[in-house]
């Protein structure tokens, strides 16, 4: 194939040939210019790897606006001297064209770890965050090509819902972690982002609220979801707890719920005392429980739990009247009572199967009632005169 001095003067007085040809230069050895019959110009450059002696061929893109004779020439000098370092510049880039997307990874981490780790429901959230948020803004992109910038204008993005943002760095963060052990990059470009601040709730009934709430539970006519309700106010379980309880896990003799560690958030063994009025409102869903399920609520079928109490609890809390108030919230309402009964902290902290005390000082000012109460003895014994 012919040799010339190539310049962009030169490129741009090549005429069409005859048959596609390649022009390679003589000052640089493996950079050519390659011209079609019908007058397209592209810059390649050949080379032998050192490893295998084997020849390659690589297109560095088509003269023009976008890549002049200039720019081709740095572009070819510095592949080049990758393969003088033992470099191969044509299996770099099948290797980055073959290698697995965020939505590859996404379906591993899911099939890998989401679904044989996770609770269910963490799972199905999981699930859910990919596909409505991660896999539509960086599913098509390389595990390799993502920087740390991309995952703080992504989270940045989610500033709206500050909360739902944090899971979703977290998601991100744990399925980079599991890349690096996977092979598929070298460090986690989540690392390091800071959080959005999430305010926590402080959401609990009065007695007044509360009040209105079992009579509201007394008056529905779906007394399966309303003794659920129940349970999870006595117990101060989460409500998936309740809802994915089975005959097994109580010992009504006892008084004990053992809630299993693949039902719980902390993913450990809980072992909670039960209150004699528990006790008797699961000793009546069994005994009118006529289903034969292990599911002590169990759903359509006998053989799956109950899972969804959206439209129960939107109907029951407006016949209670009671705004701003979610199922999480009886949590709150069942540590308040405890607390503001002169409870510790501590123990309240055990029952609701809290592994952070700081998780159970939300409650602290409540507890300090009592003591205040205790105080004022002493202030109305010296007003008596």
């Amino acid at each position: 194939m012919p040799k010339l001095r190539l310049s962009k003067t030169v490129v741009d007085k090549i005429t069409n040939p005859q048959a596609e040809t390649i022009f390679w230069d003589e000052t640089l050895s493996g950079f050519g210019l390659r011209v079609k019959t019908n007058g397209t110009k592209s810059y390649v450059i050949q080379y032998r790897t050192r490893s295998s002696g084997r020849s390659r061929r690589k297109t560095l893109g088509q003269h023009g606006p976008l890549l002049s004779f200039n720019e081709a020439k740095k572009l070819a000098t510095g592949l080049l001297s990758d393969v003088l370092r033992g470099g191969d510049p044509v299996a770099d880039a099948v290797t980055i064209r073959n290698a697995p997307s965020i939505a590859d990874l996404a379906e591993q981490y899911y099939e890998i770890h989401a679904l044989p780790k996770k609770r269910e429901k963490s799972a199905a959230n999981d699930r859910s965050m990919l596909d409505r948020l991660v896999l539509p803004r960086l599913g098509k992109q390389k595990v390799l090509e993502v920087c740390h910038r991309d995952i703080q204008t992504f989270h940045n993005s989610l500033k709206a819902t500050p909360y739902q943002a944090n899971r979703v760095l977290s998601l991100l963060s744990k399925m980079f972690e599991l890349s690096i052990s996977w092979g598929m990059r070298g460090e986690n470009p989540a690392k390091g982002i800071e959080k959005f601040h999430e305010e926590k709730r402080h959401r609990w009934l009065s007695a007044d609220e509360l009040s209105r709430l079992g009579a509201a539970l007394d008056r529905h006519r779906n007394q399966k979801a309303a003794n659920a309700i129940r349970l999870q106010l006595l117990t101060g379980a989460r409500i998936g707890e309740v809802l994915s309880a089975q005959w097994e896990d109580f010992d009504l003799d006892r008084g004990v719920w053992v809630k299993p560690s693949h039902h719980t958030k902390q993913k450990r063994t809980e072992h909670l005392p039960l209150a004699r009025a528990a006790v008797a409102l699961l000793e009546k869903v069994h005994l009118d429980q006529r289903s034969g399920s292990s599911f002590v609520f169990p759903g359509k079928s006998k053989f799956k739990p109950l899972v969804d109490l959206k439209k129960f609890w939107k109907s029951l809390i407006a016949d209670a009247d009671i705004a701003d108030y979610r199922i999480h919230d009886n949590r709150h309402t069942h540590a308040s009572q405890l607390v503001s009964s002169g409870m510790s902290l501590a123990i309240v902290g055990r029952l609701l199967g809290h592994t952070n005390p700081m998780t159970t000082q939300r409650y602290a000012h409540i507890a300090d009632e009592p003591l205040r109460a205790a105080a004022e003895v002493m202030a109305s014994k010296m007003n008596q005169r």
